[in-house]
């Protein structure tokens, strides 16, 4: 016989509606640029451009927000990440970098820079702290893939693709994921020992509509935010598209996974500048990760 308390909590799970969005926070709150997101250990979700340019804003889950930060310089985040310290990774697409905060104290350092990077997107971050991003060239219609380790020390691990933007580890942390906005390819990209990648493997194209965010469940099923068609389309492990979820706006830029399980999903949403929300039937790779770790 089941426990009490686990039994309640598989009949509360069987009776709820997965897979629909609600919004979270009112429109407008976020500029054009909302972009992250990504949820510290509390639960609270943390998205680039509230308010204005150059902040980083914290959402709680009851859709409360404020100015977490505001970086320095000129500089604008776009993709965010935590280590397994609790450490926020923000690309800052307009200074070349990756830049760290200390979310205790709020001191934002610069993590690491590189002058040929085109515009830092999007970052995935490994086991072991390894950090990977996506570079971008939007004029040109190309891409290229960098690998940072927990130093700040950069080595571009792939060139010559295409506008490569959504990225993301497997939780076997054998396999890159990678897609190209413009050209709209999914890429599984083999990583090595030493954390480069090898020879690229397309996992699936699509006919239309672009890509931007990408994030893994615990079984490694792609969460990938498909821009100007207002959806979130889930894609197993083989490529396989399992499902596709309205999102309430047609311009979702990122998505991440939190809540109390691990299985809400949040979706950064341009056209109406808001965060919304909808529940999964697996937790996020990165909420799993960070619970069994601490």
């Amino acid at each position: 016989m089941l426990p009490f308390a686990l039994a309640m909590l598989l009949a509360s799970q069987a009776n709820e509606t997965l897979f629909v969005a609600t919004p979270l926070t009112q429109p407008l709150q976020f500029t054009p640029g909302i972009e992250g997101p990504q949820c510290d250990r509390e639960g609270n979700i943390y998205a680039v451009n509230f308010e204005k340019q150059q902040t980083i804003g914290k959402v709680t889950p009851a859709g409360k927000g404020e100015i977490f930060v505001t970086l320095p310089g000129e500089s604008v985040g776009n993709g965010i990440v935590f280590d397994l310290q609790g450490r926020m990774y923000v690309a800052d697409y307009v200074g070349h970098s990756v830049l760290r905060i200390d979310m205790k104290t709020k001191k934002i350092d610069l993590f690491a820079h590189d002058d040929s990077m085109n515009q830092p997107n999007d970052l995935a971050i490994a086991a072991d702290g390894t950090l990977y991003a996506s570079d971008p060239a939007w004029k040109q219609g190309t891409g290229q893939l960098w690998k940072i380790d927990t130093t700040g020390k950069m080595q571009k691990i792939a060139e010559n693709m295409g506008t490569t933007n959504g990225i993301e580890v497997s939780p076997d942390g054998k396999t890159l994921f990678v897609n190209e906005t413009t050209q709209r390819n999914v890429w599984a990209l083999p990583i090595k020992p030493d954390g480069t990648v090898g020879e690229k493997r397309l996992l699936k194209k699509f006919d239309d509509f672009g890509f931007d965010g990408m994030r893994c469940d615990v079984d490694g099923n792609l969460y990938i935010t498909r821009y100007r068609k207002g959806t979130v389309v889930v894609l197993s492990p083989a490529g396989e598209i399992l499902r596709e979820i309205d999102v309430l706006g047609s311009m979702p830029s990122n998505i991440c996974f939190g809540g109390p399980d691990g299985r809400t999903a949040y979706v950064t949403e341009v056209e109406h500048t808001r965060l919304v929300q909808f529940r999964v039937d697996k937790p996020g790779l990165a909420w799993k990760r960070s619970r069994i770790e601490h």
